[in-house]
């Protein structure tokens, strides 16, 4: 799961030529990336999607970690 857009797996079937179908998973592309946060003065890891690392790099570390941090989570 992305902790900043909440990205989880989407659920759905494969269908075959023939139309046959067997489940399967849409897995998002979960990285674990370090980031300096100023504001705590020391690194934090975040589990994030490719999407949410483009929100990091827009919003700024510093808003997007308070932001988790206020949903509770523990860095």
């Amino acid at each position: 799961m992305c902790m900043v857009t909440g990205a989880v797996p989407g659920f759905g079937h494969s269908i075959s030529h023939s139309h046959r179908r067997t489940k399967r998973r849409w897995d998002p592309n979960i990285q674990s990336k370090r980031y300096w946060v100023p504001s705590l003065g020391r690194s934090v890891t975040l589990t994030v999607s490719a999407r949410g690392i483009k929100t990091v790099d827009r919003r700024g570390v510093d808003a997007v970690v308070r932001e988790i941090l206020a949903r509770g989570v523990r860095l």
